[in-house]
């Protein structure tokens, strides 16, 4: 790891661990005088404003101790240290790193629903619909994920609506390698500031991305996979459903598979 690199780990570290102790958390150690002066010396031109950095949510506190154990561990050196979801958005819309994404959209789609949900729904991209109006399953899936959420007797208030990619795709394609790993940094700073117990994963761009694997969807639905500490499920994406209706029986398996995880059975 470079210095710049080590650097950068060391802001994150230190910041989080300053949140915590705002939130009174108290069985943290301080973090080393080599993390803080690495930090200091960072942030010595411009150091941030107290009330820039977001304190967690007693559950997010409760749950980040051993986060922190392993923070940094296999993550992109690139990731946004954006201390809120509204500056992670901002970034996200003046991002311009897909140069063809970032010439054809109309806006950028960076997620919606409860910043503190146990449950994040991660879909694939936006499409046209999402393009336009700047929201991730708006559409006629989006519509089906409606129903399978209140099946599950849940609301799109409750849980928390993103994608692995935050502009269109052209013409809907799927998206690219590079494409997926420049969103990356921002999917992952996205899911540590929720913080979710559970994620499900909607189609196999969604659950290959995030768990880095080529395995089918079909074979990665049934079970429960993990993610940094988040349980995952996988099952197939509503826009799939629509245009096969029989593997809703399976999806609905998936689904009543997770919400007996989270401890809230359906039939």
């Amino acid at each position: 790891m470079g210095d710049e690199q080590q650097i950068a780990l060391n802001r994150l570290v230190l910041q989080t661990l300053e949140c915590l102790q705002a939130a009174g958390v108290q069985q943290l150690g301080q973090p080393s005088a080599e993390a803080v002066a690495a930090a200091e010396a960072a942030d010595a031109s411009s150091p941030p404003e107290a009330s820039s950095i977001q304190q967690p949510t007693p559950r997010q506190a409760a749950k980040l101790s051993p986060e922190l154990r392993g923070i940094g561990e296999g993550l992109d050196p690139l990731l946004s240290s954006a201390p809120t979801l509204e500056v992670l958005a901002s970034e996200v819309a003046t991002c311009t790193l897909c140069e063809e994404l970032a010439t054809t959209r109309t806006q950028t789609v960076f997620g919606v629903g409860h910043p503190d949900a146990r449950l994040c729904i991660l879909g694939e991209a936006p499409g046209a619909d999402e393009d336009r109006m700047g929201e991730p399953f708006v559409g006629r899936g989006g519509q089906l994920l409606n129903k399978i959420l209140t099946a599950c007797k849940l609301s799109r208030d409750e849980v928390y609506i993103l994608n692995v990619l935050r502009c269109r795709p052209p013409d809907n394609r799927n998206p690219k390698a590079e494409e997926a790993q420049n969103c990356r940094r921002f999917l992952d700073r996205q899911l540590q500031l929720v913080n979710p117990d559970f994620i499900c994963c909607m189609g196999a761009v969604a659950a290959q991305n995030l768990l880095s694997t080529a395995v089918s969807i079909g074979r990665l639905r049934g079970k429960v996979h993990n993610y940094r500490g988040m349980k995952v499920v996988c099952t197939y994406h509503p826009a799939y459903l629509l245009r096969n209706p029989s593997a809703k029986k399976q999806t609905w398996d998936d689904m009543k598979m997770l919400m007996r995880e989270m401890g809230t059975p359906v039939e």
